[in-house]
């Protein structure tokens, strides 16, 4: 009878040490969604829309916020103390611009042009900081994000020294289009100019107006309400 009793006993305390261990089991971190944090207004973080060629931001501009660009499309361009502009990139949706300012950056290095209507999330730097320390996912994806735009900018280079102009017209044309993202090309919204086109291929507008033809003539652009690229347009590329 005694040895039952010592057993129940036991069995009560063990019952207890499973029941004080799974009371001090911290709860569950509430699960964090990077795709709102960056969609949605709140501390640290605002919404704005620009019209076609509003400045979000200009060179020389204190670099003190990051800005995520929800919808439209937005030129980042330098200009020289001649005044002569080059265009450096021309970001989507999903990009972000201002990251500069993470690494110490003080001052915008280029201006950031909307080229359509687009709404930009200005997200201010302590809050960016702060969210990519404490929340694994956003670093994951800014991360990406960063890789893929220094890819972009080694391709931009080495396309700068060793390719024609017309080739670099077609590459350009070809990233606009969305070449390689879901194998099919889109339509270039909106219609980029002939000027931001020679500024961004590093040559004159008269050189794009007559490259421009001839990729029409050839049937590998065409005009239709809007500028339409085909995928034969990759030959001027591949090729010499």
């Amino acid at each position: 009878m005694g040895r039952a009793v010592v057993g129940a006993t036991k069995k009560k305390r063990k019952k207890a040490v499973r029941t004080s261990r799974a009371a001090v089991v911290p709860a569950a971190e509430p699960h964090f969604d990077g795709a709102t944090f960056l969609t949605s207004v709140g501390a640290g973080r605002s919404i704005a829309r620009y019209r076609a060629n509003e400045n979000v931001f200009r060179q020389g501009d204190p670099a003190n916020a990051v800005c995520y660009i929800l919808e439209g499309k937005v030129k980042l361009a330098v200009v020289s103390k001649q005044g002569k502009e080059g265009v450096t990139a021309i970001l989507n949706p999903g990009d972000f611009i201002g990251e500069g300012c993470l690494a110490g950056q003080p001052l915008h290095m280029a201006s950031a042009i909307a080229m359509a209507e687009s709404s930009i999330v200005r997200i201010e730097i302590d809050t960016m900081i702060r969210v990519l320390h404490e929340q694994p996912r956003l670093s994951e994806m800014f991360m990406a994000f960063l890789l893929s735009r220094n890819i972009q900018f080694e391709a931009d280079l080495v396309d700068q020294l060793f390719n024609s102009s017309e080739r670099r017209l077609a590459r350009i044309l070809l990233l606009l289009a969305s070449f390689g993202k879901g194998g099919k090309l889109e339509p270039v919204i909106p219609r980029i100019s002939q000027d931001v086109l020679a500024a961004r291929v590093g040559t004159t507008r008269s050189r794009i107006n007559f490259f421009m033809n001839r990729f029409r003539k050839l049937g590998f652009i065409e005009y239709n309400g809007g500028l339409k690229v085909h995928n034969s347009l990759l030959n001027i590329v591949v090729h010499d």
